[in-house]
């Protein structure tokens, strides 16, 4: 089709309303890591300046009774066993959206995730034994395996500005296998003992939560009712009931937000509006809570309650240590402490980096790394910090002084990670530019997220055809958005001389009644070579859409109106549109405006910053792996 000289510009506008997910999620780690962190010094004061007051403020028993029947914990056990439970749910529903949406809908992209987790896992154990044999602390080994998702991801946002997006991905998916073996080995290691009979009780429980999904039951009260019931019953059964809220997440799938749904929603909308009744009122809020996935709405709900408050007062609960001088200086020449910081400085990393390198090798590259090996390198760094669940288990293996030695060494990792995270990038950032994006990028394949390649005998393109970046906009001549929008795109061509971009129609009639007819104008314009023109101006007057506009549009860009007008009353354009709608359809794409960059989805704001930080990342990519 029609291209355009590259000399494109215009001045951006940028609405302050638009917010990325990720950023906003990144944010709330980066922040959750700070109040985690604050918290923890929290306790180190609170113990040592009032150590009475803190242990029996923990050991504060609290009971929940219904007639004869109760739970009766301290208020640490509450928060270990109890709020803990929804940190691991949002851990299971992150992992469960990777694998229905994310980088795992290809299934074979876990396997080296999941080899790479848990040899993150036996070799740190394996050091933590052999620095630990003969001195009769052997049980603590299952505090030396965990990484802590929190502070993993919290670190990364800080120290890891320049790492490429597969990293968080690729430690997420490596803190879900450690987290899920964790919680087996709390289960069955360190539990003191297991009654049969609530086991069964939990397990069948779960069993209705699996049946409902399959029922397609939609309640949350029915699963957070099941949920409740399953907790109860492990409590009961003596496994830490925890691993209730990694089961739950990893249960609850997540899709995108279909059209059909999305129209579904509208219409139950317009009802309301020329009907506002209770019912109808009913009706709106479930049509558009079943447009979005149970997924996202539940981590849209408690991801910031984990960050900002659960997880803070676990740290609160419990890394309160005594410190001293002298048991500072017992503690580091202690097996147990040295043990745990040997286990996650050296054991980690090169537990990851060794069955990531073993595994590339034996599968002769079938199986690559989502970044290059220095990102990975920095990765490893980051997943040698142990808390949560390390805290978790310590707890449960060690009392008293040795407990303790188990809690220095455990913060101790924290200190550690970040310094030997922050070393790697450093080393990394020194590189030639060419070794540095290798290093971060690799050369393993992107998922591509668009389901119909850029054709350039059929799409709309802007640019040179053989660009090594690709921009796709599916978008709707009446959609403010897109109006926005449109200034940044003219200055991104400006600004990168190797940038195509292709528009695809996605009119969205039931909220924008003139998008058809409009996106028609420009097809019908596109017949006589003027596709561009039409489509600038219609972008630029969205107010003035209806039929008479549109051929006021087509005179003042000099259209042959007799020809327009015949091809605008046989709708010569609609066969197009539609292959644009069914493309679209194919990508999960729902609404406008929506960015391909390279066949993958942008997921970021629609600013210029966002869009360029995209673009020259793709760029960047696709220089390393032709």
């Amino acid at each position: 089709m029609s291209s355009e000289p590259d000399a494109y510009t215009g001045q951006t506008l940028c609405g302050s309303g638009w917010r990325s997910p990720l950023r906003a999620f990144l944010r709330t780690e980066t922040g959750g890591a700070a109040v985690l962190v604050a918290s923890a010094l929290a306790a180190l004061v609170w113990v040592n300046v009032a150590p009475s007051a803190y242990t029996s403020f923990w050991d504060t028993r609290l009971s929940v009774r219904f007639g004869a029947y109760g739970i009766s914990l301290g208020l640490r056990e509450w928060v270990n066993s109890g709020l803990m439970t929804f940190f691991f749910f949002v851990v299971g529903l992150e992992a469960r959206r990777e694998f229905d949406v994310g980088e795992l809908r290809e299934r074979k992209r876990f396997a080296l995730p999941l080899v790479a987790g848990l040899c993150g896992m036996i070799v740190p154990i394996a050091l933590y034994l052999a620095v630990n044999a003969g001195h009769g602390s052997e049980q603590g080994w299952g505090a030396a395996m965990s990484t802590d998702t929190a502070f993993a991801l919290g670190v990364l946002a800080v120290v890891g500005r320049g790492m490429p997006p597969g990293l968080r991905v690729f430690i997420l998916l490596l803190t879900v296998v450690d987290d899920f073996f964790s919680l087996g080995v709390i289960a069955f290691a360190y539990s003191d003992r297991i009654a049969v009979p609530p086991l069964v009780v939990a397990i069948g429980t779960l069993a209705l939560v699996l049946l409902a999904r399959r029922l397609d039951v939609r309640r949350g009260s029915v699963y957070a009712l099941l949920g409740v019931v399953a907790w109860v019953a492990l409590l009961e059964s003596g496994v830490d009931p925890v691993v209730i809220g990694l089961a739950l997440g990893l249960l609850t799938y997540a899709y995108p937000a279909a059209r059909a749904d999305l129209e579904h929603a509208s219409g139950l909308f317009r009802l309301f509006r020329e009907q506002p009744t209770p019912e109808l009122e009913r009706s709106v809020r479930a049509g558009i809570a079943s447009a979005i996935s149970p997924n996202d709405r539940l981590q849209r709900i408690y991801h910031p309650w984990t960050s900002y408050l659960i997880v803070p007062l676990f740290a609160l609960a419990n890394a309160g240590i005594e410190i001293s001088s002298d048991q500072l200086a017992r503690a580091f020449t202690s097996p147990v402490t040295l043990g745990i910081l040997v286990a996650y400085v050296l054991g980690k990393p090169l537990g990851i980096l060794g069955a990531c390198a073993l595994a590339t090798l034996a599968s002769r590259g079938g199986l690559r790394l989502p970044v290059g090996w220095g990102a990975a390198t920095a990765g490893g760094a980051l997943c040698g910090v142990g808390f949560t669940v390390s805290l978790l288990i310590a707890t449960l293996a060690f009392h008293g002084a040795r407990l303790d030695e188990a809690k220095i060494g455990i913060l101790a990792t924290l200190v550690c990670s970040f310094l030997t995270a922050r070393l790697v990038t450093a080393v990394i950032g020194l590189l030639p530019a060419p070794l540095r994006l290798r290093a971060l990028l690799g050369k393993a394949e992107m998922i591509v997220d668009l389901a119909v390649p850029v054709d350039p005998d059929r799409d709309h393109i802007r640019g040179p055809h053989h660009a090594s970046v690709t921009v796709v906009e599916y978008g709707d001549y009446e959609c403010p958005y897109c109006g926005q929008v449109e200034p940044v795109v003219r200055e991104l061509l400006a600004d990168f001389g190797d940038v195509r971009y292709v528009w695809r129609h996605l009119p969205l009639t039931d909220v924008h009644i003139h998008a058809q007819l409009a996106a028609e104008a420009s097809e019908a314009a596109a017949r006589q070579g003027r596709f561009w023109d039409m489509h600038d101006l219609l972008l630029s007057r969205q107010e003035a859409l209806r039929i008479e506009d549109l051929y006021t549009h087509a005179a003042d860009i000099g259209l042959d109106m007799e020809r327009f007008e015949r091809d605008m009353r046989a709708h010569a354009g609609a066969a197009r549109i539609a292959e644009n709608v069914d493309s679209a359809d194919l990508s999960s794409v729902a609404g406008t405006p929506t960015f391909f960059i390279n066949g993958r989805r942008h997921h970021g704001a629609y600013n210029l910053t966002s869009l360029t930080a995209a673009v020259r990342a793709a760029r960047e990519r696709a220089s390393v792996t032709t």
